[in-house]
């Protein structure tokens, strides 16, 4: 593996204009939160070497619900790690911990009366407004600065959403518009490399049986992590497996995690990126959201390696570097304007009046239906599925279910290493559950036929996945068809739906409807008694 590359300090948006403020003043100190641990973004980056920083461990959120212990021990390693590499950087860095921000602001207060915190603005809702009212309460003083962990600025969104005065937001017109922006993947004369914009069609293959994904990288974990790990197992009610955690918690690590992506698993990731497989977990994803999200990598260092990779190798194809860095610059990017312009009405959303629980086996594995049962289990091990898993197996089935969107938002929250409210909610609550129609345009479900295309899952599983009804008939299958029919009003006059609803059309003459709907009946029984 050749050397990381080592990044200049004070990264910043690329596409909006730059935010000058200064940190000269010793008396106003930078406050990192646990998501923006990189050291050369905002109020740390623009800090004079050698400046005091506060970080707050508070362990109240994570008693609030049954975390997984990865994503725990990902955010507590993690800031444990920054804060004993800005000390052997000389920084003076108070680290405080406590049941509460609240406490320890108190804390820290009455020690620095004087200190004016800085802290970049987080994504999550109102979260300014509430980080400021606990400074106030405890008599001291914040300046929230922009949040500089993205590619554009909430500004630069706002401009582009006025000039298209596109209602809903649309993904594709916006992720040309960063594209155009940015310069990534464009030629000189303008237009999209390749003569593309996207080349999703050609990332929907399946991979043929001797095909074999490259390796993933694993950091090698310190005494601190191992440490972290087992504080905590025995500190909070977690969820999921407490050993073999491998999600890089240092900046280091995630560099190298990048590094070994392009230079390793980034040529094979493109036309398999949709497949599943029931003994490849990762498959050739980039497996880096958690270190974006958390701070560690910022997304343009990301977009810099890729696309110089792709224009100094000839092993890499365009389909492979187009898909990655459309969710770097494209969708990562969307979904936080999304969910800023849409909430709060958006995590309460249910535009299709679902009206149930999520269903006991996704916290349990325990189920026949073998799509579930192992993407359960890949989240239950590491606290992590890729995309398609997210969308067309646990999103798909809680859709056709019934689940009301914010009971599968809050599980995706609490299992996933990479999720925060942020991102989760425009993802699960609309693109996953079709809850609300601010970008969502059809509702993302299928029956077994898609599952059975793109992955092994159906080859050895208790259910057959030709069969509607009958005691063995997939679930998909009869709660798909039950799922148009019950929501036959607001979805017939979707142009996207036409096709289907022609066959629920046949099914309804048919009489064969009667026997679906007997078939769904039978199914909610069985959940209820834990056999399904």
């Amino acid at each position: 593996m050749t050397e990381t590359p080592v990044y200049s300090t004070l990264i910043e948006p690329v596409v909006g204009e730059t935010q000058t403020y200064s940190m000269d003043d010793p008396n106003r100190v930078p406050w990192v939160l646990g998501t923006h641990l990189h050291p050369d973004v905002g109020p740390l980056g623009r800090a004079p070497d050698g400046s005091r920083v506060l970080l707050i461990e508070a362990h109240d959120f994570a008693r609030r619900k049954p975390y997984h212990h990865d994503k725990l021990t990902l955010v507590f390693s993690g800031m444990r790690h920054l804060r004993d590499e800005l000390r052997e950087r000389g920084y003076s860095v108070t680290y405080l911990t406590a049941d509460s921000f609240g406490e320890a602001l108190s804390e820290y207060f009455a020690e620095h009366p004087d200190d004016e915190l800085v802290m970049m603005r987080s994504p999550s809702h109102r979260s300014g407004d509430r980080f400021e009212e606990l400074v106030a309460d405890a008599g001291g003083r914040l300046d929230v600065v922009r949040n500089d962990l993205f590619v554009g600025t909430r500004k630069a969104f706002d401009r582009w959403a006025n000039e298209t005065d596109k209602q809903p937001f649309r993904h594709e017109t916006f992720y040309r518009w960063m594209r155009r922006q940015t310069g990534v993947l464009m030629t000189d004369e303008g237009d999209p490399e390749g003569g593309e914009w996207n080349y999703d069609g050609e990332n929907q293959d399946y991979p043929p049986d001797e095909w074999e994904s490259p390796p993933v990288y694993y950091p090698d974990h310190d005494d601190l992590t191992a440490r972290t790990s087992e504080w905590v197992s025995e500190s909070f009610d977690v969820w999921g497996d407490d050993d073999g955690f491998i999600w890089p918690v240092t900046r280091e690590q995630a560099r190298r995690k990048l590094t070994h992506f392009v230079e390793t698993r980034l040529p094979e990731f493109g036309p398999y990126q949709d497949a599943m497989r029931s003994d490849d977990w990762a498959m050739a994803h980039a497996l880096l959201g958690s270190s974006i999200n958390l701070g560690l990598l910022h997304p343009w260092e990301a977009v810099q390696e890729i696309e110089q990779a792709y224009h100094e190798r000839s092993d890499i194809p365009l389909n492979s570097v187009e898909g990655v860095l459309r969710q770097l610059i494209g969708w990562r990017e969307f979904m936080r304007h999304v969910y800023r312009h849409s909430m709060p009405a958006l995590s309460e959303a249910n535009q299709l009046e679902a009206p149930h629980d999520l269903p006991e086996f996704y916290w349990t594995g325990e189920t026949n239906m073998e799509c579930l049962r192992q993407t359960v289990e890949d989240v239950r091990q590491r606290g992590y599925s890729h995309h398609i898993q997210r969308l067309m197996v646990l999103a798909n089935f809680a859709t056709l279910w019934g689940v009301e969107p914010k009971r599968l938002n809050e599980w995706f929250n609490a299992t996933y290493v990479d999720a925060y409210h942020w991102v989760t909610t425009p993802n699960v609550v609309e693109m996953g559950q079709y809850g609300d129609g601010v970008f969502a345009t059809k509702p993302y479900v299928s029956s077994a036929n898609y599952i059975d295309k793109m992955s092994d899952y159906c080859g050895d599983c208790y259910y057959y996945k030709t069969k509607d009804t009958g005691e063995k008939a997939c679930p998909f299958n009869a709660l798909y068809w039950d799922f148009l029919d019950r929501n036959e009003d607001q979805l017939r006059s979707n142009h996207r739906m036409g096709l289907m609803y022609s066959h629920v059309d046949s099914k309804q003459e048919s009489e064969e409807m009667d026997e679906i709907r007997s078939r769904v009946e039978t199914l909610r029984e069985k959940a209820g008694y834990g056999e399904f």
